[in-house]
């Protein structure tokens, strides 16, 4: 399980839309977007062209 800072996660945005990120086991989601980012050795991998697409059932 990846764990980010308290402090860190209240300073990071989606890049898409700039909205709240919801943090999962591995990865960071913006449902906004329907978008996830991996976190990998706690280091979140914010680049739109690496996000995947959340799975409808995922994104409500």
């Amino acid at each position: 399980m990846n764990t980010l800072s308290p402090e860190l996660l209240s300073v990071l945005r989606c890049p898409k839309c700039k909205g709240a990120l919801n943090p999962r086991s591995t990865s960071l989601a913006c449902f906004a977007c329907k978008l996830e980012f991996s976190v990998d050795d706690g280091i979140p991998n914010m680049l739109i062209e690496d996000a995947r697409p959340l799975a409808a059932s995922e994104a409500s």
